[in-house]
């Protein structure tokens, strides 16, 4: 019973975003307002990008990261949790997979970074996941909901622009509005973007999501300021040379949960996965030797991530 929804303890989690809206319309205020901001392009330097399945933790004094964020949210939803004292933000990007995990890590890296500061609430804020007709989403709403309302600390709902008010119709299609969204860091200010640049590594940590990785990777080291992939392992996928072979609109319609709105780059960013996992097939052998973490530096100079060497 610790869900706060607009400034009241509720005893149950909402059943849905529509009973959610309905009973509380002030989330169909910060939605419209959150919509009506610009989408930014972010480029690489200051960018700490979280992937799908990935979420990372940092506080307004971190000299390596000025904006955190995630895009290519369909029927993903991009996690916010942030402490209103410290400024300390943790991002997430959720497909329904190590939800309560990942909840639970969330939180605990942002009292871990606000630890020491002024008092304050922990907030929490969805963006993405449109009403898609198969209500992928929607289950996933409901599953977020579910983690952070059995939590033991009071949590703040502050922003829930997802289902119904992240939908538009286009040729009677359904589409989302907001695919991404950036944080500054220094301000919390939250804004939809998108990343041309996701950072480093990107086709080995995409893979985690086609051969059976359940995991939500924490993947920033606050304490030493390094973006960290890894180690993890994944099952070889049969038949990456069938795949490899289809059509754009084959890999689209059977490796997508919402083939009709993806980003034009899906097919090209799924290829480019396959052919990592096919030459990649045991990555605790061949990628994470010796058992190391793959680390990356921000380069002063160019303010972009730059491999650590040993």
């Amino acid at each position: 019973m610790v869900l706060v929804l607009n400034g009241v303890i509720q005893d149950e989690r909402p059943i849905n975003t529509h009973a959610l809206f309905l009973e509380h319309p002030v989330y169909r205020e910060t939605a419209t307002q959150l919509l009506s901001i610009p989408t930014k392009t972010v480029g690489a330097p200051g960018l700490l990008y979280v992937c799908q399945r990935e979420m990372a933790a940092v506080a307004p004094h971190d000299r390596n990261v000025n904006i955190i964020g995630s895009d290519d949210a369909t029927t993903c939803i991009i996690v916010v949790v942030r402490h209103s004292g410290s400024g300390a933000i943790a991002l997430a990007h959720l497909d329904g997979n190590g939800t309560d995990e990942a909840v639970s890590a969330m939180v605990a890296r942002v009292q871990e970074l606000a630890f020491g500061y002024p008092e304050g609430r922990i907030e929490l804020q969805l963006i993405g996941g449109f009403s898609d007709p198969q209500g992928y989403a929607e289950d996933l709403f409901s599953n977020i909901m579910q983690s952070f309302h059995k939590h033991p600390l009071e949590i703040d709902l502050t922003q829930s622009c997802v289902g119904e008010l992240n939908t538009m119709v286009r040729d009677d299609i359904n589409w989302p509005i907001i695919y991404g969204v950036g944080v500054n860091i220094k301000t919390g200010e939250i804004f939809p973007a998108n990343f041309p640049d996701k950072g480093p590594d990107l086709p080995l940590r995409m893979a985690r999501h086609f051969t059976g990785s359940h995991q939500v990777l924490d993947i920033y080291d606050a304490a030493v300021g390094m973006l960290r992939i890894g180690p993890f392992n994944y099952d070889p996928l049969r038949g990456v040379d069938l795949w490899l072979a289809q059509s754009d609109e084959f890999i689209l319609k059977h490796l997508s949960t919402s083939p009709e709105v993806e980003p034009p780059h899906f097919a090209m960013q799924v290829r480019a996965t396959l052919r990592y996992i096919q030459d990649n097939q045991f990555p605790a052998v061949t990628v994470f030797r010796n058992n190391n973490p793959h680390y990356f530096r921000r380069d002063e100079t160019t303010g972009c991530w730059t491999p650590v060497r040993y």
